[in-house]
């Protein structure tokens, strides 16, 4: 085999792996893509889920504050020396 057709099946060879790198670097790159995607969803969906949380945390605040005032309401009405 002549010298220039080892040439020849080299390249052809060179070829051959910069397609499939190529072709590896597109479906890699389509991957993260599609990776970083999903993690922007997923921030989306903690902060949303960290805002209802916290209005969460918020109205049972709320709540405990009216229920101990109510409870002091009763408390007052129910001892003994308390005017009706």
């Amino acid at each position: 085999m002549d010298s220039f057709q080892q040439f020849e099946e080299k390249i052809a060879r060179a070829i051959e792996v910069l397609k499939r790198v190529q072709a590896e670097k597109k479906a890699l790159e389509h991957e993260l893509d599609r990776a970083k995607s999903a993690a922007k969803e997923r921030a989306r969906d903690a902060e949303a889920h960290e805002r209802e949380l916290v209005a969460l945390r918020r109205e049972r605040e709320e709540v405990r504050t009216r229920v101990e005032k109510l409870l002091e309401q009763i408390d007052a009405l129910t001892k003994p020396d308390a005017p009706a």
